[in-house]
C-alpha cells in the first residue's frame, strides 16, 4: 500500500450515504479496525468517527458518518448536521449505496454530491447479494446522475474490492503533509470506545424503541498495569425503559455488561472491571443542554 512518488499524500475521506448501507463496515475494513459499531438497525452511528491509515508517504483519514435521514427529534437533527457537514469538509467523499436500495433519492443526492466540487468515490456495497447482471444495471442507473464518479462495486463484508478502493483513494488524494501524528489510527479517546461497544450491545439485545433511548456516560476509566476500571451510566428516557433495560433480576443488565467487557477485553488487550447503572432523563433527545454534555453539537 504505498505511492511511489517521492511527495507525501493526505486528505480526509469522508463516508457518506444513508442508513444501514455499510459504511462503518467500510470503514473499519479499510482502517483495520473496529472503530465503528456495526448492526443491522439503521441509525447505528451518531458521531462522526475518524479511522486513520498511514503509509512511509501517505495518511488517510477516513471519516464515518451518521446516515442521512429525515429527523424527528434533536438528537437527530445534529446527526443530519454531521452528516451533511460530511459533504463539505472532505478532500474526497465516498458515496456509498447498496444494491437493495431504492433508486427514488438518486437525483438528490447526486445534485448534492456535485454541487460540494469534490472528487466523488461511489461504492456499490452488498454486491455478493445480486449477480453481475445486476451490478452493470445499477452501474448504467449510476452514471447517467454521476458522470463523473469513480465506481467501485463491493461486499465489505466479504473484503471484495478493497484494495481497488483504496488504490482509488490514493489516485485522488491532494499532496499534503500528515495532519496527525504517524502512530495514530483514531481521534477518539478510549472512554469513547468504551461507551459505544456498550452501545453496540444495546443495540442488539433490545428491540424497539429501547437502543434509540439510549445515551451512554463514562463516569470513571481508571487505566492501571493489570486492570482497566469503568463506571458507567446508561441513560434512557422513561422509568419503562429502565425496567425493560435492566430486566427481571438484573438479568439484561448482566447479559449486556458481561458482553460488552468482553468486547472491551479485546480491543483494549487487557482485563476490565465494569460497572453499568441506569437512570432516567426525561425526553434527552430534545434536550440541548444533555445532547451538549453528551458531546453533540
Amino acid at each position: 500500500m504505498m505511492n511511489t512518488t517521492s511527495t507525501h499524500k493526505a486528505g480526509f475521506v469522508n463516508i457518506v450515504g444513508n442508513p444501514n448501507v455499510g459504511k462503518s463496515t467500510i470503514m473499519n475494513r479499510m482502517v483495520g479496525e473496529k472503530l465503528s459499531i456495526i448492526t443491522s438497525k439503521a441509525q447505528t452511528t451518531r458521531h462522526r468517527i475518524h479511522g486513520i491509515v498511514n503509509g512511509d508517504d501517505f495518511q488517510i483519514v477516513y471519516s464515518d458518518t451518521p446516515g442521512i435521514l429525515t429527523p424527528k427529534y434533536k438528537l437527530q437533527e445534529n446527526m443530519l448536521k454531521a452528516a451533511r457537514s460530511a459533504l463539505v469538509d472532505a478532500d474526497i467523499l465516498i458515496y456509498v449505496t447498496d444494491v437493495t436500495e431504492e433508486p427514488g433519492l438518486r437525483e438528490d443526492i447526486a445534485g448534492k454530491l456535485q454541487k460540494s466540487g469534490l472528487p466523488v468515490i461511489l461504492v456499490l456495497n452488498k454486491v455478493d447479494l445480486c449477480n453481475q447482471e445486476k451490478v452493470e444495471q445499477l452501474f448504467t442507473e449510476w452514471s447517467a446522475v454521476l458522470p463523473d464518479a469513480g465506481f467501485v462495486p463491493m461486499s465489505a463484508t466479504e473484503g471484495f474490492n478493497l484494495d481497488r478502493l483504496f488504490n482509488l483513494i490514493l489516485e485522488k488524494l491532494p499532496e499534503n503533509p500528515p495532519f496527525y501524528s504517524k502512530d495514530l489510527i483514531t481521534d477518539k479517546s478510549e472512554r469513547f470506545f468504551a461507551g459505544e461497544i456498550i452501545r453496540e450491545k444495546i443495540l442488539l439485545f433490545y428491540q424497539q424503541e429501547i437502543p434509540y433511548s439510549v445515551e451512554i456516560e463514562i463516569e470513571e476509566f481508571k487505566d492501571t498495569p493489570k486492570i482497566i476500571r469503568i463506571r458507567t451510566v446508561i441513560y434512557v428516557e422513561r422509568d419503562t425503559q429502565k425496567g425493560i433495560l435492566i430486566g427481571k433480576a438484573g438479568s439484561s443488565l448482566k447479559k449486556t455488561g458481561t458482553e460488552a467487557r468482553k468486547e472491551m477485553e479485546k480491543f483494549f488487550g487487557k482485563k476490565v472491571f465494569l460497572e453499568l447503572f441506569v437512570k432516567v432523563r426525561k425526553d434527552w433527545r430534545n434536550n440541548d443542554r444533555m445532547l451538549k454534555s453528551f458531546g453533540y453539537r
